[in-house]
């Protein structure tokens, strides 16, 4: 794998709604900073540094060890909504960073707040958010003597929660005033740098109240420039690219170069599809778009595959993950690939056996340099366009067809939430992992950037019916959580919308089971194993907790109730009652699970690994 990359001069450009201005780095400071420190303590200190920092919101479960915390961030610029549970606070934080493009922080006390957020921060970290863990733990003179919630290595291992490693990119415990200058700078520094950052900061109570005395924040922070690719590899990518048909393979990575994408697209001729969490980056009505990939996905891809195989593909911003690719072979071409990513790491590791050439950069800054090298040989340009296949598969939409009022069909209604929320406001949507996921992914089409969000990293129930929150509070507008009934019942946040009057919108696709377990059992002729939930009124719960609920039985209401949803001014809770037996459009997992497995006796079958969903 060749990795080729040069760092350029020009400002630092993150999400497509984030400018990391230099006031917003250089924390030239504000009133606080320029007057005595005499009264500050760390707990303003800190709450002074987010703002610095450019945050602007906080979620999380108080308590009474981070109670100077909690009170200086709610005496800061910094917006603190109080949630129900840990994990619901952190999914919101990451979805909150991904609708606004700000780093967001998660506020929990010591001991259980802090291990309930773990599963929310470790999605954080897989889908690449900005977000900063603030904790509490137990002060030094305590440590030991069994204190209420002791948070300390004799309960905790401090390997991963407490260090800079797999969950946090970087942590540190703040034992004493002096520390938050550098800590500042660390946090700046990686606010700065492409790609996401997860931050842990855990401070004892009695260190919360230290005065800051003669400690200030620094009056200049950092910054960074872009990774670009050299001019010899850009030569080469646009020599290889010249040399016969390719596709472009985009992921949640390039989220930020739509526009330049769509020029090289249609510059070159050449064929695109994405991953799922790239839905929406290249318009789904484009001509020269193929499908979606992987989990989800649709059909037309491996039609294009199989019947127009390009020789090449250029794969920008995409892991290529299982949910991506199946780490199907014929998602190989002849010629192997081109992977841009930021990461090094990332390009030739999906499939070690296939041709990579690796290429580290920003996304965005690759494309524009590509663009430009074809720019100045037009001749290779139009040989580029002239090898490309005239007419490309689409991907598939099957007729809805008349049917049965009740049980609802989820393609009815797919085709509602498309024409009233999708091409009707413009709302962000998100899906929860398990059968809304694919139903979703499949049959949804996106025309813009952003207006999409799926977890395919960590996948984790109760992402989504919780995130809603944080991406619609921080937009000011709608946001829709397209979820099953059970991750409904695992953790919701409709309390807290209520509280705040953040116009959320709940969709649950309520079949009284864990539908994907359930299906893909069925499919895999695995007996006995229990997925059925009891039926649950969504409607009722949501009334209970003072939102709006509206439960859906039959296929002409569906239309109704989301154009009510879409109206409404506070969070919404659509209770429809989906068919069960309708099976989830999982294309292509057979063979990505046959690709996984181990021959049997019969070479002409592959074992396929116990595994869903398999459908």
């Amino acid at each position: 794998m060749v990795k080729n990359f040069t760092r350029t001069s020009s400002p630092v450009s993150l999400q497509p709604k984030e400018v990391l201005h230099q006031s917003y780095l250089e924390a030239s400071a504000s009133k606080r900073i320029d007057e005595s420190n005499e009264n500050m303590t760390v707990a303003d200190a800190v709450a002074q540094m987010f703002e610095n920092l450019g945050i602007k919101s906080a979620y999380g479960v108080s308590g009474g060890a981070m109670a100077s915390l909690w009170g200086a961030l709610s005496n800061s610029s910094v917006e603190v909504l109080n949630f129900r549970h840990e994990a619901g606070a952190a999914f919101a934080a990451t979805e909150a960073y991904f609708a606004s493009g700000s780093p967001t922080v998660v506020f929990t006390t010591a001991g259980p707040g802090i291990t309930n957020a773990l599963t929310g921060l470790f999605a954080a970290r897989g889908e690449g958010a900005k977000v900063i863990l603030l904790s509490a733990c137990t002060s030094a003179a305590q440590r030991g003597r069994w204190a209420i919630q002791e948070t300390s290595t004799d309960t905790l291992p401090s390997s991963g929660i407490f260090t800079t490693g797999t969950v946090f990119n970087y942590a540190s415990t703040v034992e004493s005033a002096a520390q938050l200058p550098q800590i500042f700078r660390k946090l700046a520094l990686g606010f700065a740098q492409p790609g996401g950052y997860v931050a842990h900061l855990s401070i004892p109570t009695a260190v919360q109240n230290m005065a800051m005395s003669d400690v200030r924040l620094p009056a200049q922070g950092v910054s960074c420039s872009l990774v670009a690719a050299d001019e010899n590899a850009i030569a080469k990518v646009a020599d290889l690219l010249s040399q016969g048909t390719f596709a472009i393979w985009l992921g949640f990575g390039a989220r930020d170069a739509a526009d330049e994408i769509r020029q090289l697209a249609e510059k070159t001729g050449a064929a695109v599809m994405c991953s799922p969490r790239g839905k929406g980056i290249f318009p789904e009505n484009h001509p020269q778009f193929v499908g979606v990939t992987g989990l989800g996905g649709h059909g037309s891809v491996m039609t294009y595959m199989q019947e127009q195989a390009p020789i090449r593909t250029l794969v920008l911003g995409s892991r290529l993950s299982e949910p991506t690719s199946f780490w199907n072979q014929e998602m190989v071409p002849a010629q192997g690939f081109i992977h841009v990513d930021i990461d090094p790491s990332v390009p030739g590791v999906a499939y070690p056996h296939a041709k990579t050439l690796g290429i580290q950069s920003d996304i965005k800054t690759f494309v524009q340099q590509l663009l430009r090298q074809l720019e100045t040989d037009v001749e290779a340009l139009n040989r580029v366009k002239s090898l490309q296949p005239s007419s490309l598969p689409k991907p598939e939409r099957s007729p809805v067809e008349p049917g049965k009022e009740s049980p609802i069909r989820p393609e009815v209604l797919m085709e509602a939430i498309q024409k009233v929320i999708v091409e009707g406001s413009d709302a962000v949507v998100m899906a929860e992992c398990g059968n809304s996921f694919t139903w979703s992914t499949n049959l949804l089409r996106f025309g813009q950037t952003n207006r999409y969000r799926v977890s395919t990293g960590v996948g984790a129930m109760g992402h989504a019916v919780t995130g809603v929150v944080g991406a619609a509070q921080v937009r000011n507008g709608k946001a829709v959580a397209i979820v099953g009934d059970g991750a409904m019942l695992m953790n919701n946040e409709i309390s807290t919308a209520v509280k705040y009057q953040i116009p959320a919108i709940w969709i649950v696709l309520n079949d009284a089971r864990y539908n994907m377990c359930h299906q893909g059992m069925k499919m895999l002729g695995m007996t006995g194993a229990d997925a059925i939930i009891p039926q649950t009124d969504f409607e009722m719960i949501a009334r209970g907790m003072g939102a709006k609920g509206i439960r859906v039985t039959k296929e002409s209401e569906i239309t109704a109730a989301l154009e009510m949803a879409i109206a409404a001014t506070g969070p919404i809770v659509i209770d429809v009652l989906i068919d069960p037996d309708r099976p989830a459009p999982s294309k292509g997992r057979n063979k990505g699970l046959a690709a996984q497995g181990i021959k049997s006796t019969s070479e002409s079958k592959p074992k396929v690994q116990a595994s869903f969903p398999n459908i």
